[in-house]
């Protein structure tokens, strides 16, 4: 049986992996369009490769996944990301989970990553074919799958495996659409916030862990740190808030409020506590001196400018208006997103070809039989923190598995014979 994966990247590999090992009678080609394989692997995680997560942190996987979450709670059932911290150990990373529950290569180095994944492939005699830009599928009268390529040429195959990645354009999907799959528009995920306040702007440089931001009007909130740039806004806090409101913000445009809890999940009615009490502790110190919740000193200063507050002025002298004022900017502090940043580490797309239209189980399509998804490519995406690479790790055992089966059997079911083999 032939099986072609269209797209080598993390899901791609990890697929191609699992289909030999599960069916070692198969074989299996990666057809990737640029001219080396793994490129973003390369770059994430600032050249480190945060390869998965502890999930530590993760009470419901909609935090982790916006899009996707319950799809995922379903196939890490089969691979998780205990399953993927033992499957590189084993095939000899060594990883690290550090104390914000990102997960690394000991080495902090993503070719230790690379390496493992390609000497694995090629172990497997998988075969790679680079600069193989897929054009179109095409049904053949047997079942099979015939592949144009944009050099003019074509291959058939039994099995085929969609791992291309997000599509930051809707017509990069457009040969899926036409096979009748549903495509849910691609947009940015995973962005900074341009803010055009130039007193605000010029903290760049300083970092507030940890603030709580929201998108007033709605639900969206996110916490974590805070960087401020040249340009507005960036540090996972925003990053995370990029991916909640991912549609919300394409469809306004890029230009909606933003609001920020300097004090973190604190609420307005512990934070006025606080300031009372520090008020009545230092009297006759001047409000620059004092710095609330450990603020940092530009930040106090900006917020007492921003307040129209003399620095000088002694803690005894801040009547009670301005106090009110004082605890309302510190827990809803509100700017004018006016665009979106580029996140240079991660590009990572909201959208893709729709759940709707894949068996849930399988991860194969249910309007073409024989051609299966892994990866960005499906409308799953994630925050920052090592999980979008999760993803492309559970999803391309589950269609690696399940593509590589033989016509007369069924779906694979996850046992415990079955997972020894995948780790």
């Amino acid at each position: 049986m032939d099986i072609a994966i269209i797209g080598g990247g993390a899901a791609g590999f990890m697929t191609a992996i699992t289909a030999r090992r599960i069916n070692p009678s198969c074989k299996v080609t990666i057809f990737e369009r640029a001219q080396k394989v793994l490129a973003k692997v390369e770059i994430t995680g600032g050249g480190r490769c945060n390869v998965t997560n502890s999930f530590a942190a993760i009470k419901d996987m909609k935090q982790a996944y916006p899009r996707g979450h319950k799809l995922m709670k379903r196939l890490m059932k089969t691979f998780s990301h205990e399953d993927a911290y033992k499957w590189f150990e084993k095939h000899g990373v060594p990883l690290i989970t550090q104390e914000d529950e990102c997960v690394f290569p000991k080495a902090q180095d993503s070719h230790a990553i690379i390496d493992c994944l390609v000497r694995q492939a090629k172990e497997l005699n998988v075969t790679i074919c680079c600069q193989h830009r897929l054009t179109g599928i095409h049904r053949t009268e047997d079942g099979r799958l015939k592949l144009d390529f944009e050099n003019d040429t074509h291959r058939i195959f039994h099995r085929t495996i969609i791992t291309t990645g997000g599509s930051p354009y809707g017509r990069g999907l457009q040969y899926l659409a036409c096979l009748g799959h549903e495509i849910e528009a691609p947009v940015p995920s995973l962005f900074t916030f341009n803010i055009k306040d130039r007193a605000f702007c010029n903290l760049m440089g300083t970092v507030v862990d940890p603030v709580v931001t929201t998108i007033p009007g709605t639900k969206l909130r996110a916490q974590g740190p805070l960087l401020v740039t040249h340009w507005g806004v960036s540090g996972p806090a925003i990053l995370k808030l990029s991916s909640y409101a991912a549609r919300i913000l394409a469809n306004n445009n890029y230009k909606v409020p933003l609001a920020i809890n300097w004090t973190g999940e604190r609420t307005r009615q512990e934070v006025e506590e606080n300031i009372l009490k520090l008020q009545a502790a230092n009297p006759r110190k001047q409000i620059a001196t004092i710095h609330p919740f450990g603020l940092p000193s530009r930040l106090w200063l900006y917020i007492l400018n921003k307040l129209g507050l003399d620095a000088m002025k002694p803690w005894a002298e801040v009547g009670r208006k301005t106090l009110n004022r004082m605890i309302e900017t510190l827990v809803n502090d509100q700017y004018a997103i006016t665009g979106k940043g580029i996140f240079r580490e991660e590009f990572v797309t909201c959208g893709g070809v729709s759940l709707n239209s894949i068996n849930p189980k399988t991860l194969e399509s249910k309007v073409c039989p024989n051609l299966f998804f892994a990866g960005e490519v499906l409308d799953i995406d994630a925050i920052t923190g090592g999980f979008n690479l999760q993803a492309a790790w559970t999803t391309g055992v589950v269609a690696g598995q399940n593509a590589s089966k033989m016509s007369n059997q069924k779906s694979y079911v996850h046992t415990e014979h079955t997972h020894a083999m995948l780790l």
